[in-house]
């Protein structure tokens, strides 16, 4: 027993993951020199060190400005969240930070200049390398959600003129400064995008092979004006690492590489996740109390005045729920029905509208396919809803079998007609959002749950003061 239960320790202490962040922490507050603190610090991924900057103290970070080369840190702040890097990069002196943003990705650097004070950025950009201060200039000329922004500079970039040995020699010359060599871009004369080639193509390819013959004149490309939106589903649908970006003369600028795709995928998918909660923004765990409440007040605001006008409709049924007290029981069946119908099709529908290349009759396709499931859904929850809730008034609440089922006929009746009218609901406002160019994500879950209560409450009420109390006399 105690050689298998050491056999089981055993295992457990090959197969546990390495703390690398506390180790890099001691690390820094152990008493190496300088170098030899480097030395060992180079050992560690980039994404270790930015995991470990939050746990230390400012002299602590402080110190690992120091002890670390610029090519360490850059490496680091391009694993940082926005909001870290920016923090961060203002701890450290001019000399530094001109030597990380030297180092760093153009478009990282582009992102973390563009929040730091005039003079200091003035003091960063005129100590660079012109072909640095150019590429990053030119990223920052974009609009934030211009695919312009999200590009990069670091790409091998040849003439199509070039013959195999040549195009081999500008290739080894131009990849001792660049990172991202699978994929070999091609422009004329003029400068203007030729096509690509696969770095294996060039490689294995005979010195006589016309250069021509490996270039792909039908690769994708993008406009570095267009937006991130218009983008996403092309940049999506190819497999390539890198993508290249033009002007709208076709010159070539640089390229969006596979990781940058992922980024702005990802923070896209954030956004619309924050304007379906009913955020104007994303948050985090680190974000101070007032601007959390800045980013979901105004949501809440117009949430509360829509939230009145449901109170105040509800209040105009007042008379039907004096004589049939019972319906108020079931009010949050029907609600709880409807908002949750209508979340289903606007998550759907802002899904679909993704693609760009939908045409009129496809988004009424997916109106009448909404309508449609809300309609069958509704008829068979309704149904269900007339056999059990019959049942449990009959039984339960002792009424007679005429009242229970005539009630829950009605219950069933408006859980059909409120899912119908909440799936049309939730796909119908975002594409309302969408014709007049507003981001139908901000047709939010909170908005669309709102007014389908307000939908479900006139359906609910309505229905049962014609029918129950109207039609069937069964009120007081």
């Amino acid at each position: 027993m105690q050689i298998k239960t050491d056999a089981v320790a055993a295992q457990g202490a090959v197969t546990s993951k390495p703390d690398y962040e506390s180790e890099i922490i001691k690390i820094i507050r152990g008493n190496y020199s300088p170098k030899a603190a480097q030395n060992r610090l180079e050992d560690y991924h980039g994404n270790d060190i930015a995991q470990a900057m939050d746990s230390l103290t400012l002299q602590e970070r402080k110190k690992l400005y120091r002890i670390c080369s610029a090519s360490m840190l850059a490496e680091a702040f391009e694993h940082l969240e926005d909001e870290e890097a920016d923090r961060y990069f203002s701890e450290t002196d001019i000399k530094k930070a001109s030597a990380i943003v030297a180092e760093l990705d153009p478009e990282t650097a582009a992102d973390i200049l563009h929040n730091v004070e005039k003079e200091r950025r003035a003091l960063i950009i005129d100590s660079l390398q012109p072909d640095v201060k150019n590429a990053i200039m030119l990223i920052a000329s974009f609009d934030d959600d211009e695919i312009g922004s999200k590009m990069t500079t670091d790409c091998i970039v040849i003439r199509e003129n070039l013959s195999v040995p040549e195009a081999m020699n500008e290739l080894v010359r131009q990849a001792q400064e660049n990172d991202n060599i699978s994929t070999i871009f091609v422009v004329d004369e003029d400068g203007e995008f030729y096509g690509a080639m696969e770095l294996r193509e060039l490689i294995t390819a005979k010195k006589t092979t016309p250069l021509d013959d490996l270039i792909v004149t039908s690769f994708p490309y993008v406009y570095a004006h267009e937006t991130i939106d218009d983008c996403i589903e092309k940049l999506k649908d190819y497999s390539e690492a890198s993508i290249p970006v033009l002007d709208n003369g076709n010159q070539f600028l640089g390229i969006i590489t596979a990781q940058s795709v992922i980024e702005v995928v990802d923070d896209e998918m954030g956004e619309d996740y924050a304007k379906l909660a009913g955020l104007t923004a994303e948050e985090d765990l680190k974000e101070p109390l007032f601007q959390s409440m800045k980013k979901r007040l105004p949501w809440l605001f117009a949430l509360l005045g829509l939230g009145i006008v449901v109170s105040t409709v509800v209040g105009s049924f007042e008379q039907v729920v004096a004589q049939l007290t019972l319906i108020m029981a079931f009010q949050s069946l029907i609600l709880d029905m409807a908002g949750n119908v209508g979340t289903q099709s606007l998550a759907v529908t802002i899904r679909v509208l993704m693609d760009e290349t939908l045409t009129f009759g496809q988004k009424m396709k997916l109106v009448v396919k909404e309508t449609r499931i809300g309609f069958c859904n509704g008829l068979l929850l309704g149904v269900l809803s007339v056999v059990l809730v019959g049942f449990y008034i009959a039984l339960v609440k002792h009424h007679t079998f005429d009242f229970a089922f005539a009630v829950s006929g009605c219950i069933g009746a408006s859980l059909l007609l409120a899912m119908l009218i909440s799936s049309a609901v939730g796909t119908l406002i975002p594409l309302f959002f969408k014709k007049i160019k507003v981001d139908p994500a901000v047709a939010s879950g909170p908005l669309i749950t709102t007014i389908n209560d307000l939908v479900a409450v006139v359906t609910y009420y309505g229905l049962s003061w014609i029918f129950l109390i109207n039609v069937m006399q069964l009120g007081n």
